[in-house]
């Protein structure tokens, strides 16, 4: 079983789903990364997500942006919506397409190219269930604090 799959709906979402691989490896998560389109390969993505050999599912999409619905439409475990910027509304029509889903059919969405936090939302799910895998946010979290307390002693006056 597939801890995560990354879905993008074109290949030019690839510069965001590198943020997402990126910490997904450094967790040692599972994960598989396709190109599916929601419009021009239905039946595609319809075959994978039957598939049902995923726990946790991130879809990537820019523009209108549906693929993390029609994912989410075809499953009940979680999607979650990555939204990519750089269309003529600057991605707010990403980023609304994601969040206004109807009743029934929830999509988790982070920030316009958030992949980081796409990734660590994926994870936050598996933890749920994998003591290990807790510990190694903790530490992460850790590492957070632990910079930004050496930022601010490094601070020079501004």
């Amino acid at each position: 079983m597939t801890d995560v799959r990354v879905i993008m709906g074109s290949a030019s979402d690839i510069e965001v789903a590198k943020k997402v691989t990126k910490i997904l490896r450094k967790f040692d998560i599972d994960y598989e990364v396709s190109v599916i389109s929601a419009h021009r390969a239905l039946n595609v993505l319809e075959e994978t997500m039957g598939k049902d050999d995923t726990k946790v599912y991130i879809g990537i999409a820019g523009m209108a942006a549906h693929l993390a619905g029609v994912m989410a439409g075809m499953t009940i475990k979680p999607v979650i919506g990555l939204p990519v910027g750089g269309s003529n509304t600057s991605g707010l029509d990403a980023l609304l397409s994601m969040v206004q889903m109807p009743k029934g059919v929830p999509v988790a969405t982070v920030a316009l190219n958030g992949g980081d936090n796409a990734a660590l939302l994926a994870i936050q799910i598996l933890a749920l269930s994998d003591e290990n895998l807790s510990q190694k946010l903790n530490d992460y979290k850790k590492e957070m604090l632990d910079k930004v307390i050496e930022d601010d002693k490094n601070l020079e006056e501004i």
